[in-house]
């Protein structure tokens, strides 16, 4: 198993889907927004409730966007979605697809979690989330 997958494993305490998929949600705003994690925030609508909720660590592990820093909110929702915005007011909304939320719901087993959890860290970001950017477009005059 990749190091980034047991690193993800040990901070959260099992390797499923969502973790890995709230993991793959900060690494792309880190490519997008920078990596510096006092320079963004996240807020997510996945609630506190397994095994959606499980985005939020992966979200804080590749982010640095943490609940300790104060940087990332958690609405209720069940919706595996984050957004993130910088101090310039650049925001990107990162959603799962809902054919891969299906895939998950329909083909995911304990016997069969981890290998799908690294299938998930392999796809392109195109193959996992609907992505949309929107730049403050607020001018001083």
């Amino acid at each position: 198993m990749d190091d980034t997958l047991r690193r993800i494993e040990r901070f959260h305490g099992h390797l499923g889907p969502y973790v890995v998929i709230g993991y793959r949600m900060g690494l792309l705003s880190n490519q997008i927004l920078g990596d510096n994690p006092f320079a963004k925030s996240a807020v997510t609508w996945t609630g506190t409730t397994p095994p959606v909720s499980c985005i939020i660590d992966g979200i804080q592990l590749s982010s640095g966007c943490t609940l300790g820093k104060g940087n990332i909110t958690v609405h209720d929702g069940g919706i595996p979605a984050a957004q993130f915005t910088d101090p310039a007011g650049t925001s990107l909304r990162i959603t799962l697809k809902p054919a891969v939320r299906q895939e998950i719901e329909s083909q995911v087993t304990e016997d069969n979690m981890r290998d799908y959890s690294a299938d998930i860290y392999s796809r392109h970001h195109d193959q996992l989330f609907d992505v949309s950017i929107e730049k403050n477009e607020c001018q001083h005059q």
